[in-house]
Formats: structure tokens, C-alpha cells, sequence
């Protein structure tokens, strides 16, 4: 799907906790999540602590969105 987003000139970022999984779909623009079943948080911490997780992944999206790569491109988030 996100190839076929990316044809029409659309650029997208494919938000994955499966690495490997993205780059064999094709995905030019990767950013790493937590878990299958919490992709952008762990309830096992505070409001403010997911809060903070979900901030600083969601803003490397968006500057993934912005940056031109060439090839496949994971790009580096805070664990």
C-alpha cells in the first residue's frame, strides 16, 4: 500500500514495530514503534512518559515526511 501511495506523488512514512517487514513491502520511510499491540506507547508507564514517547515519534514522522532519501531509510527515534 505504501508504494502505490508514494506512485501518485504522495509522500508517506510507514510507522512499524516489524523492521524487516516494511523494508520487504518497500517502504522508503520507516520509523520504529514500541509493540504490535501499543505501536506508539507502553501502558506500563506514566500519562506523561507515553505522552513524551508519542511527541518525540510522531515529530520524527514529520521529518521523515520532509527529508528526500534515495534509498530505504530507517530512521533513528529515542528508546
Amino acid at each position: 500500500m505504501v508504494k502505490e501511495i508514494e506512485k501518485s506523488g504522495m509522500p508517506i512514512v510507514q510507522m512499524a514495530n516489524l523492521i524487516p517487514v516494511s523494508k520487504t513491502a518497500g517502504a522508503n520511510k520507516i520509523i520504529p514503534t514500541i509493540s504490535i499491540p501499543y505501536p506508539l506507547g507502553d501502558p506500563g508507564t506514566s500519562k506523561e512518559e507515553q505522552w513524551k514517547l508519542r511527541y518525540h515519534r510522531v515529530g520524527v514522522a514529520l521529518d521523515a515526511l520532509a527529508t528526500d532519501v534515495k534509498e530505504q531509510t530507517v530512521f533513528k527515534v529515542k528508546f
